[in-house]
Order: C-alpha cells, then structure tokens, then sequence
C-alpha cells in the first residue's frame, strides 16, 4: 500500500498546481508522472481525495472534458458547480471549452 500512498501524494502535488479556471486529465497527471498507463490509478487517487481541502479534484476530468468523477462528489451537481464557479463552462457533464481550458501539467523542479 506504501507505493499507492507516495504515487497518490504526487497525483496530488500536480493537481494543487492546476490554476484556477483551468482543468486537466487523469491521463495527463499520469504522463507527467512517468505512469502513462496509469490514468485509472490517478482517478483512484481522485477519489481518495475527496476529504482533503487543498487538492481541487473538481479540476480533473477524462480526456474528452466529461466530469466522469462527479459521483464521487457530495450533492448532485457539486463539481459541475465548482468548476462553473471557476468561468468553465459545462453542458452534460461536458465542459464546452476543453481546449481552451485545458492545462498541460509539467513536473516542477525542486530549485
């Protein structure tokens, strides 16, 4: 469990860096991470990270814009309503503007 824990801390370091009114995938958290083929460990993580304040999981959807993780918020529309708070603009569970507010996460070297 002790790999899962770290790999979830750094899924964790890129999404609080995720800017406001920006959103991004769990495929590309995966990809900065050197774990490509680990976008479904990311969603994992996104859920694990519900309870924790400062990790904005409302900011990662799938790789098409759609808010596939909504159910793992509390209330009906919440992360839809997050991110429209934030000037993203959603319809269906699809936000309307992906590539506009698409981020492209990179790894920040430590100085």
């Amino acid at each position: 469990m002790e790999a899962n824990e770290n790999f979830f801390e750094k899924v964790y370091a890129v999404v609080k860096q995720i800017p406001y009114g920006k959103v991004t995938s769990y495929g590309a958290i995966a990809k900065v991470l050197g774990a490509a083929r680990s976008a479904r460990m990311v969603g994992w993580a996104m859920n694990a990270a519900h309870n924790l304040e400062d990790v904005p999981a409302h900011r990662v959807v799938n790789r098409k814009g759609l808010l596939t993780g909504k159910h793992h918020f509390d209330g009906t529309n919440l992360m839809q309503q997050l991110l429209e708070s934030e000037g993203v603009v959603v319809v269906n569970n699809q936000i309307m503007n992906f590539e506009t507010v698409f981020w492209e996460p990179e790894i920040k070297k430590e100085p």
